[in-house]
């Protein structure tokens, strides 16, 4: 099957959706749990679509508000992070106040009943927009990092690979002066913090000194092609789609609704708030999701 890659581009120029006919119905998350679990009974075998709202109840910020819009300045771009040294200080300054939050993140609710839903054979498959491995934390086995994996990272030049916590040591080693300031959290490891990086010394690679970056795939950049054909693969062999916890904006993630449209595949979604799949999916439930996963999972 052909696949084209994609670079993980927002939705559009304005970075929110475009205003509704009517507002999004709120649901009770017992009544959306009944919802859910008619949904999945009639198609019992899901390929499951996770976003960063299955991830805020552990702690780690999301991107988005409800109607798709940045809450915060954009995350760092893939050309910038390669071409530009201040980018990088940036980068692994801001990453010594927010990587620990990632890192010593705990699964929520959420996480778990989803790894209940695999239990039950109702998921085959758990493609996550997350980099945290909350999922693979709470017991879920068939899971496909999309975006890769905050905890470990890659030398842009020879492939070197080592723990995040590594390289988080190494840039505390080199920066002690950094050890004074704090920030709040924001999304996968960062930090809302604005000092003069101008001084920061990130960690080069210990082999060839090349550019040490996350093993993640940054926006401007390309999901490998092998993980969406893996996906798209499991898609096609699965009774339906449930996408949990995202609002669609970045192509990365709804070109899935986009295939299954295409393909007959009924698809529902769990979230707080609009997504960019209204118009695609059978079933739109705006409710609490690790609330509602709960009342889906004691009808089934």
């Amino acid at each position: 099957m052909p696949v084209t890659t994609h670079r993980t581009r927002p939705f559009s120029a304005s970075q929110r959706l475009p205003d509704a006919d009517r507002p999004l119905a709120n649901h009770d998350p017992d009544e959306a749990g009944e919802q859910l679990a008619a949904f999945i009974r009639r198609h019992p075998r899901l390929m499951i679509l996770t976003g960063a709202g299955v991830s805020t109840d552990s702690g780690i910020p999301d991107y988005r508000d409800g109607d798709g819009a940045w809450k915060r300045k954009q995350p760092v771009q893939h050309q910038d992070f390669m071409e530009n040294v201040h980018t990088r200080q940036r980068y692994w300054g801001r990453s010594l106040i927010g990587w620990p939050v990632m890192r010593n993140a705990i699964p929520n609710p959420s996480h778990f009943h989803i790894a209940d839903l695999e239990l039950l054979n109702h998921s085959s498959l758990v493609v996550t927009q997350n980099v945290d491995r909350l999922h693979q934390k709470a017991g879920t086995r068939a899971v496909l990092d999309l975006h890769g994996r905050a905890d470990e990272v890659l030398c842009m030049t020879c492939g070197y690979r080592c723990p995040r916590d590594e390289v988080h040591d190494r840039c505390a080693d080199l920066n002690p002066g950094f050890a004074q300031f704090t920030a709040t959290t924001a999304p996968d490891g960062d930090a809302d913090l604005e000092v003069d990086f101008s001084d920061f010394h990130p960690a080069d690679c210990p082999k060839c000194g090349g550019i040490l970056k996350p093993d993640v795939v940054f926006f401007g950049d390309f999901v490998p092609k092998q993980r969406v054909s893996s996906a798209l693969d499991m898609l096609k062999a699965s009774d339906g789609l449930l996408v949990i916890g995202s609002s669609l904006m970045v192509y990365s993630g709804f070109r899935f609704c986009r295939y299954g449209r295409e393909w007959g595949k009924p698809m529902a979604t769990l979230n707080l708030g609009r997504t960019r799949a209204e118009e695609l999916v059978d079933l739109k439930l705006n409710a609490r999701i690790g609330e509602t996963l709960a009342a889906a999972l004691r009808q089934l």
